[in-house]
């Protein structure tokens, strides 16, 4: 007994990773996010929920490590002279934001009678952005490395660099803190500096030695374990230097982003990041303190609209101001209106010396932890209800009484190959688009493309679809490549329609509108490359030859049959690996058929 009692709490363990299991892939699946997901199951199992933890905040120290290994992840991706070039986005706009932002939420807590020392202390923890929940929310829409996602990341990392001198600050402010000399501040931004200093020296003559020598032992384990040291070791210098552990961290993915082991250290570290991350945002749901909310919810709910509020209006504000276009300063606004992680450490300080109280303490913590819930639905809404961003078509020639053999309707990746043969011949072709960033890269490589909307009847009269012996329809989104078809096919007959397709079930939609010839725009290029493989293997190209005919031959009979049956028909005809043709076992009742289904590729 005594044994199991000094045993690892597995019931704890199988509870928090069962309700990200559970709770994560529902709100995917509705459209919620994961971060919603994770703080709803934090909420539900927590001291509030079903009662089966009681201390959060133990957990969400540990979690806190999650936030550090996704700043050592993001730093791998900052090569130096990628951050060199971010240094007026940090030092600037990130040190614009941050100000303002202290200076008018303070002034509002000092004008609502509030003391004026915690009054500065609430808003600068309501100044720092959360950098787990905005880090996450950027990786899952793909923005991390475009531009308005970068100028994200040089303000969250000048608010990671503020920690230090607001933690200096409770300090300073604390009872007794005017007597603290100049000397001694001095020392401490010494300190700071020296761990920076130390922290880089390691990196650029102690990194990479080491990892050779470990990778030269081959030792898989060794370098996984190689790579959490160097993560801790150096969340832990920049700590004990007075910093930010998630900056010690950050300035290590730096120090080791252009080493030729990056991408096994990334390998390594991120599925800990992800587990660590998923439990921070399981221990922040945990830690909304219901009961503190009950008792002062008029309070909490006032708190947090107008700072929410605030906040995103001074965001707005800084962004326009730096010339920010509106819906790059609006999804910027929505994203980082919240508070974050390290308003939890600056209160924590804060309670320590006597600047807050422990129901301030508790009151302002449930403010943050509520802003930091709301996020997810703010971006939602953003999402769903966001205007459609105008096209501009300035400066581009829209079709009028055009007339060609041809018309060809998209001009992407696959429009352009297929002008090719015809250019080729010098056929009379038209194109038409309505993507002005690619019509503008067309003119640069010598081709003339009309600015115009295909699915439009105007449109295609005014490109000539109706003296066009053939329509070539090759716009990169089905639905839209579809409505073309039904459009062109009732009102342009005389037109030979010859579509691309998405895969088969496109293709047999298409078959069905009247499309005179359709193309899967990924067979011809795999069955090159397939044959690629055979004449890799030594086979006779007279036999490749043959070999690929008889599949264009046994696919195409497929289609006819499918054009008459269901997907499921001619499969007989699909050759297959298990000893038997592909498919002649339907899935069961109710599944249906999708691009995934090798009959249907």
């Amino acid at each position: 007994m005594a044994t199991e009692s000094a045993g690892v709490d597995l019931v704890s363990v199988v509870t928090l990773l069962g309700a990200a299991v559970v709770a994560v892939p529902v709100f995917k699946r509705i459209g919620l996010g994961s971060v919603l997901g994770y703080l709803a199951a934090g909420l539900a199992i927590g001291p509030f929920g079903l009662g089966l933890f009681s201390d959060p905040m133990a957990i969400l120290h540990v979690a806190e490590l999650g936030v550090v290994m996704f700043l050592f992840i993001i730093g791998l991706e900052m090569e130096p002279s990628k951050l060199w070039s971010m240094r007026r986005d940090i030092f600037g706009l990130g040190l614009v934001q941050v100000l303002i932002c202290i200076a008018v939420l303070s002034l509002v807590g000092f004008a609502l009678g509030y003391p004026y020392a915690s009054s500065l202390i609430a808003g600068a923890g309501f100044t720092l952005t959360s950098t787990a929940i905005v880090m996450q929310m950027l990786q899952e829409r793909g923005d991390i490395s475009a531009p308005k996602g970068q100028r994200i990341v040089s303000i969250l990392l000048l608010e990671d660099l503020a920690i230090v001198p607001l933690l200096a600050l409770v300090a300073f402010l604390a009872p007794g803190g005017e007597e603290v000399t100049l000397a001694d501040r001095l020392i401490g931004v010494g300190i700071g500096l020296g761990a920076i200093a130390a922290l880089v020296v390691a990196g650029i003559y102690l990194l990479n030695p080491m990892f050779r020598l470990l990778a030269a032992s081959r030792a898989r384990e060794v370098m996984t374990a190689a790579a959490l040291l160097v993560v801790l070791g150096a969340a832990l210098w920049m700590q004990l230097g007075g910093l930010s552990a998630a900056m010690g961290a950050f300035l290590a993915g730096v120090l080791l982003s252009e080493s030729s082991f990056r991408h096994q250290l990334e390998a390594d570290v991120e599925p800990f990041r992800g587990i660590l991350l998923g439990l921070f945002f399981l221990a922040v749901g945990m830690a909304l303190d219901l009961s503190v909310i009950a008792e002062n919810w008029g309070l909490v709910a006032v708190s947090v609209l107008a700072f929410m509020v605030l906040k995103s209006a001074i965001i707005y504000g800084v962004a326009r101001l730096m010339q920010a276009p509106h819906a790059e300063a609006l999804e910027r606004m929505v994203l980082m209106a919240q508070g974050g992680e390290f308003a939890f450490v600056l209160y924590s300080a804060a309670l320590a010396v006597g600047l807050l109280g422990v129901t301030e303490n508790a009151i302002l913590n449930a403010i943050i932890i509520v802003s930091m819930v709301l996020t997810p639905l703010m971006v939602i809404l953003h999402d769903r209800f966001r205007p459609v961003a105008p096209v501009s078509a300035e400066g581009l020639e829209a079709p009028e009484g055009l007339s060609g053999t041809v018309l060809i309707i998209g001009f992407g990746r696959f429009g352009q190959i297929a002008s090719q043969p015809l250019l080729a011949r010098r056929c009379a072709i038209t194109i038409i688009d309505d993507d002005p960033e690619m019509i503008r890269a067309a003119e640069t490589f010598g081709f003339k493309v009309w600015f115009g909307d295909g699915t439009r009847l105007d449109i295609l009269h005014a490109a000539g679809a109706q003296t066009a012996r053939a329509v070539v329809i090759a716009t990169d989104k089905r639905e839209v490549t579809t409505r073309i078809a039904k459009l062109v096919r009732d009102e342009f007959p005389n037109a030979v329609i010859l579509a691309r397709a998405f895969d088969r079930e496109h293709a047999l939609e298409l078959i069905r509108e009247g499309v005179d010839h359709q193309m899967r725009e990924v067979f011809h290029s795999a069955l090159a490359l397939g044959s690629e493989v055979l004449e890799v293997l030594g086979v006779d190209p007279d036999e490749i030859a043959e070999i690929a005919e008889g599949v264009r031959k046994r696919d195409a009979e497929r289609l006819a049959l499918q054009t008459t049956g269901d997907i499921y028909s001619g499969t007989s005809l699909l050759l297959g690996n298990a000893g038997h043709a592909a498919g002649t076992q339907k899935p069961a009742a109710g599944r249906e058929p999708g691009a995934a289904e090798p009959a249907a590729s």
